[in-house]
């Protein structure tokens, strides 16, 4: 069944696609200037993420952060990636290279989420 979309999802999507990293809840209801209360924000964010659009990542203090789906073929998600927060500037990306992660016998995972802060490539030069 397709979606309806709307004007508010719309301006999210534009939001996350102009964005060039991952952005959390508040930071789209600041950017929204009032377009869309905080819940409709979340239900479309969670939205996207069922419709893999989105992939959310979880911060090491819990928050939730948002980035697009660029890499992913249709229903063959690749997020086990790290996601590196800069301390300085505080934004939030999706690295590149892929978690190689060994289990021990009879363990298997179903989700990785791996989480580097620290400083980025353009704030380590300021």
């Amino acid at each position: 069944m397709k979606r309806r979309s709307t004007p508010t999802q719309q301006s999210i999507l534009s939001l996350l696609q102009t964005a060039g990293s991952a952005l959390s809840q508040d930071m789209i209801e600041q950017k929204l200037k009032g377009e869309a209360d905080r819940v409709t924000i979340y239900r479309v964010l969670n939205r996207f993420c069922e419709d893999g659009i989105t992939h959310r990542i979880v911060s090491d203090d819990g928050k939730y952060y948002f980035a697009l789906c660029r890499s992913c073929e249709k229903h063959h998600h690749t997020h086990d990636h790290f996601h590196f927060k800069c301390v300085t500037c505080l934004r939030v990306e999706c690295l590149p290279e892929q978690v190689k992660l060994t289990l021990p016998q009879g363990y298997k995972a179903e989700q990785v989420n791996c989480w580097v802060s620290g400083y980025c490539a353009s704030c380590q030069t300021v």
